[in-house]
């Protein structure tokens, strides 16, 4: 498969509806928000996570196991020395805590492995310096936090449940069974996350153009395949890429981002509740030569 050569940049809108995009642990799970503006966040941790899960599901063979090359390293309830004990089980190879190989085609091998076999390793890199010492890799894909386009205002929202965890509360209640709670929402929010891909950290883990695809594939429909109670509607709205004609590339990346701009389409005054109350303009004549933009939503 082809090795990516070519510096791309892109821009992603995505939008929620009544849901929560992104909580904040330390902050009791409420959405999280630049505190000097209120405009909404949504950490690049989030949005890779969502794209690990696309991949899990699309590369998910008939029996279950993922097809090769396409296993996730950072997978819910992972052991991480485990997976690395992978590396060095497939080549006969023993390990010394925290070392790597002695050998350095040996160390290069483990690495290797570790890129071919997992999809996430070879597209956003991994620091495997654990205990099981696989080395540490630069990944040639790099996302953003997502911004809300305005200011937003976490609503939160009392709910019942009609029932209660234990019998001293059932008795407390007289049988009543009742456990109130709140989850907090966003009525709702337009975010922009901007990205860049490295073709010079492609070759280094073997990101191929069938990565690249596959990564696309992934922006546009993992919010298809990721609802939950706790975030309601969310929806990819654009992505727009531009791909260089070398792998140094032929414009700075700010100047292309400004090329995508958002601006309300109604009145400013009332808040934003839809998609349609935004539009997204891209000057297509403003993308200078040896870029290629595209498109893909």
């Amino acid at each position: 498969m082809t090795v990516l050569n070519n510096r791309i940049e892109f821009v992603y809108y995505f939008d929620v509806t009544n849901g929560n995009p992104n909580g904040d642990p330390d902050m009791g799970n409420m959405p999280r928000v630049d505190p000097a503006t209120q405009h909404g966040l949504v950490t690049d941790v989030c949005l890779k996570r969502k794209i690990r899960n696309f991949v899990a599901l699309a590369k998910e063979g008939a029996d279950g196991a993922p097809e090769a090359g396409y296993d996730i390293y950072i997978r819910e309830k992972a052991v991480l020395n485990q997976q690395n004990a992978r590396a060095y089980e497939a080549m006969d190879l023993k390990h010394e805590s925290k070392r790597l190989p002695k050998k350095e085609s040996d160390a290069v091998a483990v690495t290797k492995w570790m890129c071919d076999t997992f999809f996430d390793v070879r597209t956003f890199g991994a620091v495997m310096t654990t205990e099981v010492n696989c080395g540490q890799v630069r990944g040639p894909v790099q996302i953003t936090f997502a911004q809300s386009i305005d200011a937003i205002q976490p609503l939160p929202v009392s709910i019942t449940r009609m029932a209660v965890t234990t019998d001293k509360e059932a008795l407390e209640q007289q049988g009543d069974n009742r456990t109130m709670g709140e989850k907090h929402i966003v009525p709702y929010a337009l975010y922009r996350a901007h990205g860049f891909i490295s073709p010079h950290f492609a070759k280094r883990t073997g990101f191929t153009e069938a990565d690249l695809t596959l990564f696309w594939q992934a922006l546009v429909n993992m919010f298809d395949h990721d609802h939950s109670a706790a975030r309601g509607q969310m929806t990819a709205r654009r992505l727009v890429t531009f791909r260089h004609d070398s792998a140094i590339g032929n414009a700075p990346a700010h100047k292309l981002f400004e090329l995508v701009t958002e601006a309300r389409a109604g009145s400013a005054e009332q808040p934003a509740r839809t998609f349609g109350d935004y539009a997204i303009a891209f000057d297509e004549a403003g993308v200078p030569t040896g870029v290629t933009a595209e498109v893909l939503l």
